[in-house]
């Protein structure tokens, strides 16, 4: 990632940028899925005040990308990550992982937990070479999930 870039907490005036940059991300699975996948339709209001949303920025202060995470019980749920077409290949989404993987350490978490669609085969090679264990395969609200865990 080039060292101009921050990543810092999403704030208001972010939500339509982190909306634009999650329907760009995802749209192209919108056919294969046979609905819009979860992270087109989420609370991105609800989440950026509930303090799970840090952006990727440039020195402009523009939205690359972002990464929605929160603690649950023992584990951190990672539970999107997306980076605008226009930043892709520079090691952005990867560098959001890795700040929520420090986050999830500095709150004594136990691991992070995630799950993608079994459609975005690109995040099924991923996030196992990111050190990211499958453990698991259900059907939840429609969507088939193929569930990652990565101890930390």
């Amino acid at each position: 990632m080039d060292n101009k870039l921050r990543i810092r907490p999403a704030v208001g005036r972010d939500v339509q940028s982190v909306r634009i940059c999650a329907e760009g991300a995802y749209e192209q699975y919108i056919d294969a899925i046979g609905k819009a996948p979860a992270p087109m339709v989420a609370d991105f209001e609800a989440l950026i005040a509930a303090e799970h949303v840090h952006v990727a920025v440039n020195p402009d202060n523009e939205v690359l990308g972002f990464i929605v995470f929160y603690p649950t019980d023992q584990h951190v749920l990672l539970e999107n990550v997306a980076v605008k077409a226009s930043a892709s290949g520079q090691g952005i989404g990867k560098a959001l992982i890795a700040f929520c993987e420090a986050s999830a350490r500095k709150l004594g978490a136990r691991s992070i937990k995630l799950y993608t669609n079994e459609k975005m085969t690109e995040n099924l090679s991923i996030y196992p070479h990111l050190g990211y264990k499958e453990t698991g395969r259900v059907t939840e609200d429609g969507f088939e999930r193929v569930y990652f865990e990565k101890v930390i």
